[in-house]
């Protein structure tokens, strides 16, 4: 099932509620289409809310595996809702270990749902991300698409460029870089 952001939404207030009602609280970030969504920077159902930390004593640590109590609250919500088992994605936890953009905490949009703090990736930061992405599944992927949608500057698009190169240094990379880059542009 696609998830929209009236979806979401529900799915996120049903699992505070859940975690809240079994005296459990989580912290955990979240990025890409359903961040954006959240945020109202774009409009495209999405298959799940993609989780690159938890935040534990103020600090971010890896989203995978996500924490067992958490994991199974989120399936009973999945199957009460109809959602996908997996809707809450820990896929790009990697990022974490290969270092975010500098400023990432500081620009961290704050939701609330009883049980569970959603912290959200800012859109400068999901421009990173989605150039990112954009390089590895090109210019009709969904994740191209959102980042047109974020209409970014040439200015986040340079500094997006120099935080993508921190993630991949090669020379294939880069030229796959200014191609995506381009592709905006023009």
């Amino acid at each position: 099932m696609t998830i929209n952001v009236i979806n979401l939404e529900n799915a996120l207030e049903v699992l505070g509620q859940l975690l809240a009602d079994r005296k459990l609280h989580y912290e955990a970030v979240a990025i890409g289409g359903g961040g954006l969504l959240l945020l109202g920077l774009i409009e495209r159902a999405t298959k799940d809310l993609d989780l690159v930390a938890m935040v534990k004593d103020q600090n971010l640590i890896s989203a995978d595996p996500i924490p067992l109590p958490l994991l199974r609250a989120a399936e009973e919500v999945a199957l009460a809702l109809k959602l996908g088992k997996d809707w809450l994605n820990t896929g790009p936890a990697s990022l974490l270990a290969s270092g975010l953009p500098s400023g990432f905490m500081n620009r961290l949009h704050i939701r609330r749902y009883k049980g569970l703090t959603l912290y959200i990736a800012d859109r400068f930061d999901q421009i990173c991300f989605k150039l990112y992405a954009s390089v590895d599944q090109g210019p009709q992927s969904k994740h191209f698409m959102d980042l047109k949608a974020l209409i970014p500057t040439s200015e986040e698009l340079q500094s997006a460029k120099n935080w993508c190169l921190t993630q991949d240094a090669s020379i294939a990379f880069e030229t796959n870089l200014d191609e995506a880059i381009s592709c905006l542009t023009n």
